[in-house]
């Protein structure tokens, strides 16, 4: 849990933080880290090293196997240890506080960060651990006997190709989408603006024209930078008096890709389905696709 890493994350020093950070190396070509890998890249005794390794054992931060030789992997916790480390250290974040949305891919967290020039109020923001794989390669697991004992690098490296993925499409996005702004990444976490508003599935519209308008248009910006969300649907969706917000881009595809064009209108279906049943709105998908992807202005 983030909130255990959250709570124990003082108690770490930076010899804590460099045999962390051997290890996460060492298994990009280890299936456990040998501890005699771990002697060399830090260079500590190996009285202080075996003292080191207890403690993260004990904040379960990593793992470790006996047979056929004394190994260690580290695990995610203690992946999100390396990743709050990164952004504490580049002044990114200076606090990490409750959870705030957790999903099957990815747990959100609220923090806050110092003022520039260090004048004017600590800015709220959140981090985004990425989840990707947690469940898929479990029963990938159990289906393939030699997968196992292979699973927990794997959850590592797919989580965070997703996060560096999502940053990479939200930096190409922003400003020109509506979407928070994205802040920081480093591994598997991403930093960015708190989304305004409340969810749209959870939110009652005094004008929900207004806002489906909001929505085509920033499906119909996205559009324009070869960008299609392809998992869009009224729970990633933020409303305000400022407007809407997009969130959750992992799944980005661009206009190359094969069903491009299914999967833009699906985005417009779930958006046109979610306002006809809640608003009694009625617009026709294919209409609306045919609109956006010839450029042409939508209205409600």
């Amino acid at each position: 849990m983030i909130s255990d890493v959250a709570r124990i994350f003082k108690e770490l020093d930076k010899k804590d933080f460099r045999i962390l950070n051997g290890i996460e190396l060492g298994m990009r070509t280890h299936e456990w880290v040998p501890v005699e890998y771990l002697l060399s890249f830090t260079g500590f005794s190996y009285g202080d090293l075996e003292y080191k390794l207890r403690k993260l054992l004990y904040y379960k931060l990593v793992i470790s196997t006996h047979m056929p030789y004394d190994g260690y992997r580290i695990y995610f916790e203690g992946y999100d240890a390396l990743a709050l480390n990164a952004f504490v250290k580049r002044n990114v974040i200076c606090a990490i506080g409750d959870e705030i949305g957790v999903g099957k891919e990815s747990v959100v967290h609220e923090a806050i960060r110092e003022p520039e020039l260090a004048i004017g109020d600590y800015e709220p923001v959140i981090v985004k651990f990425h989840r990707e794989g947690q469940t898929s390669f479990k029963s990938v697991k159990r289906a393939r006997g030699h997968l196992e004992g292979k699973e927990h690098f794997s959850w590592i490296y797919a989580a965070r190709l997703a996060a560096q993925r999502e940053y990479e499409i939200m930096k190409k996005l922003y400003p020109k989408v509506s979407i928070p702004t994205p802040i920081d990444c480093n591994r598997h976490a991403i930093v960015m603006e708190v989304a305004k508003g409340s969810i749209l599935a959870k939110t009652k519209l005094g004008d929900p024209a207004h806002f489906l308008n909001e929505i085509l248009l920033q499906i119909s910006n996205a559009y324009e930078e070869d960008v299609i969300h392809s998992d869009l649907s009224e729970y990633n969706i933020f409303v305000s008096t400022e407007g809407v917000q997009l969130i959750d881009w992992p799944q980005y595809v661009t206009l190359v890709h094969p069903h491009a064009k299914d999967l833009l209108l699906r985005d417009i279906s779930n958006i046109l389905n979610h306002f006809e049943k809640k608003y009694d709105i009625h617009m026709d998908a294919a209409a609306v696709y045919n609109d956006i992807t010839s450029g042409k202005k939508i209205r409600v």
